[in-house]
């Protein structure tokens, strides 16, 4: 028996009386020179070829590179400057608030400063109405 890793062979045996065998082994027959195998690596080589010059000189110039980096440095530059700007936005909105807030605040404590100040005077002038009609009345109680 042939072992079913060796390459394929054809083998005709031919049985004569049993006192004598005889086998014969004979290789498939050649079917042309092989040189289509040759000529596919050939063409895939050139491909190859192709494509790593194609790859090599394919390189990113210098000014592109600079290009590229100017132009993340200025994405850079406007996403901070936004940042900013909305930052500054925020504390200025806070701050008018707070104006407004001790505005609001300082309004009200005038309001209750001239309350105050009108009872006061009120006060006062009832106390100066009371004490010039005290006086009247001892003018007018008094002897002649």
């Amino acid at each position: 028996m042939s072992n079913p890793n060796d390459p394929y062979v054809e083998r005709t045996v031919v049985e004569q009386p049993a006192t004598v065998r005889t086998e014969y082994s004979a290789a498939p027959a050649a079917r042309g020179s092989g040189a289509a195998g040759w000529w596919i690596a050939a063409l895939v080589a050139v491909v190859a070829i192709v494509g790593l010059v194609f790859m090599f000189n394919n390189n990113s110039t210098s000014t592109d590179l600079q290009a590229a980096t100017d132009a993340g440095r200025s994405q850079a530059m406007m996403e901070t400057a936004t940042a900013q700007a909305q930052s500054a936005a925020q504390a200025a909105s806070e701050a008018s608030a707070n104006a407004a807030s001790s505005m609001a605040a300082s309004t009200q404590a005038a309001a209750d400063s001239a309350r105050n100040a009108a009872d006061r005077t009120a006060e006062a002038a009832q106390d100066t109405a009371a004490a010039a009609s005290d006086a009247a009345q001892e003018v007018t109680d008094a002897p002649q």
